[in-house]
């Protein structure tokens, strides 16, 4: 099977000792870090704001790009990529959720160690790892 290289940006947010992920609600529910594709023209760290924006309505600053991976994985429509890119540190600089856009995605706090054993995507799980190491 071919997988679309997907270039993608996503971030570790933490407050009051929690980390920022997103539930999302589709056929079953899910928790991701927020992010996503970079689109055409954009930097990682451009992606990344614009990406916590959409589905958090959270306005963050980009601090430092923590590792680079890669997940396999089918989207919700069934076509297979390969998310390739940064996981980035960032800091919180406000929220307002009239700005999110994305209806099926919810902001939660999770406590690291939930979010290692909750999150979808291996390779984000192992970025919560590489922060925690740290």
């Amino acid at each position: 099977m071919a997988y679309r290289v997907r270039l993608a940006a996503f971030g570790l947010v933490f407050h009051d000792e929690k980390l920022a992920c997103v539930r999302v609600t589709r056929d079953e529910p899910y928790y991701d870090l927020p992010g996503g594709a970079v689109d055409a023209g954009e930097t990682e760290a451009q992606a990344l704001v614009r990406e916590f924006l959409e589905e958090t309505g959270m306005t963050v600053e980009p601090v430092e790009r923590l590792i680079e991976a890669g997940q396999y994985f089918r989207k919700s429509d069934g076509e297979p990529v390969n998310n390739v890119g940064g996981v980035w540190i960032a800091r919180m600089v406000g929220i307002d959720p009239a700005r999110k856009v994305e209806a099926d995605h919810e902001l939660v706090w999770l406590h690291p160690c939930t979010a290692l054993a909750e999150l979808r995507h291996d390779a984000h799980a192992w970025a919560v790892s590489a922060w925690l190491r740290r």
